[in-house]
């Protein structure tokens, strides 16, 4: 199945499951918000090392199952596998772009 996703949400997921922090950053507006796990992640800087840590603890990759469009976000729900307990997990990762990058990220259970 193909999602139609935004670009850049497209160009996140790809460098995620990449590895390549520089690519994914690349995606991010430069004052970006990161919310993973309840911890707050501001600017290219701060994503980098979140994406760091997140890969060298978890091994993840991410398959994108379905894509909602709403006026101020896009939510994907994505099975998530990798290297922690529970693997694969169903999480939800509601976007905001704005000028084609992305400006907000949370990710949940």
């Amino acid at each position: 199945m193909t999602l139609n996703l935004p670009p850049a949400i497209a160009g996140y997921f790809a460098a995620a499951n990449a590895h390549d922090g520089a690519a994914m950053v690349r995606h991010f507006a430069p004052d970006a918000l990161v919310i993973d796990e309840q911890r707050e992640r501001n600017g290219h800087a701060a994503i980098r090392e979140w994406e760091e840590e997140t890969y060298t603890q978890f091994h993840p990759r991410i398959e994108p199952q379905s894509v909602e469009s709403y006026a101020d976000e896009t939510r994907v729900m994505g099975t998530v596998s990798g290297n922690f307990p529970g693997s694969p997990v169903v999480l939800r990762f509601v976007f905001r772009l704005s000028g084609g990058l992305i400006t907000r990220l949370e990710i949940t259970a």
